[in-house]
């Protein structure tokens, strides 16, 4: 496996590597994936939504003129997450760079959940983390090389309203983190978690319409008064991701907006 030298330029920096964004048909997880393409990554893009994510890989080949493949898979299972580390060898080889953001939440207050919601949200943020990570750590270790970065929540640190099932898998991830992290310190692996608040997609659009004064609570407590943009959610991934951040291990870092500090 190759990794950029610390020479090598920005534009280039993920040249030679294979990443593996999950979740990365739409929203934040396109926005990770065509930051690593544009920095020359080879790109495995992973989800359960097909069609749109072999338009995804077909747009990262055309404007970046790199590798990408579209993996559909039910990453919350063992069998999902295997076949996208078997699909990734194959296809374009051993993966540095793993980014769980594969997620979605039932966002509803804690009563309100059904067992199928509660069960979608864990399945959803916590056992896709579990089942990818358990796959691609292995030849990461023979590499004695590798970056996990995990999409967690800023509201696991500000008790945001209504995000108590969510929140529980999202924590989940940013425990797993810190074990991991503490783990595999020794053997060139870092795992790190990038923690967005409220983030200017889709999925934020449809609650501002279908939900405005709820939107409206989870906006008002960022101090700079607007949500993130999906680009400023991807800079910390690849930059976690990076060779320069090879000291940076056992990290939750907000991207936020000032909604939590310290």
């Amino acid at each position: 496996m190759n990794t950029p030298s610390s020479s090598a330029p920005a534009q280039a920096r993920f040249a030679g590597q294979v990443v593996v964004v999950t979740g990365a048909a739409q929203g934040i997880g396109l926005a990770i994936a065509q930051a690593f393409a544009r920095e020359g990554a080879a790109v495995s893009m992973a989800d359960v939504s097909r069609d749109a994510l072999e338009d995804a890989a077909a747009k990262l080949r055309a404007d970046h003129g790199v590798r990408a493949i579209a993996v559909d898979a039910d990453l919350s299972t063992e069998v999902g997450a295997a076949q996208l580390l078997q699909r990734t060898q194959a296809g374009l080889g051993e993966a540095s760079v793993l980014v769980n953001n594969a997620g979605g939440g039932v966002i509803l207050p804690f009563l309100s959940h059904t067992p199928e919601t509660l069960r979608a949200t864990v399945d959803r943020n916590l056992w896709t983390v579990l089942w990818c990570t358990r796959a691609f750590l292995p030849p990461m270790l023979r590499s004695k090389y590798g970056r996990i970065v995990n999409l967690g929540a800023d509201s696991v640190r500000n008790g945001l309203a209504d995000h108590a099932a969510y929140n529980a898998a999202k924590g989940g991830v940013h425990g797993l983190t810190t074990g991991l992290a503490r783990e595999f310190a020794q053997v060139g692996i870092t795992v790190n978690t990038v923690a967005p608040c409220a983030v200017n997609g889709e999925p934020l659009r449809k609650f501002v319409r279908e939900k405005p004064e709820v939107a409206a609570k989870f906006l008002s407590v960022i101090p700079m008064g607007r949500a993130a943009e999906l680009e400023e959610v991807a800079s910390m991934v690849t930059y976690l991701s990076s060779r320069e951040a090879s000291f940076v291990t056992g990290q939750v870092i907000s991207v936020n907006g000032g909604s939590t500090m310290l």
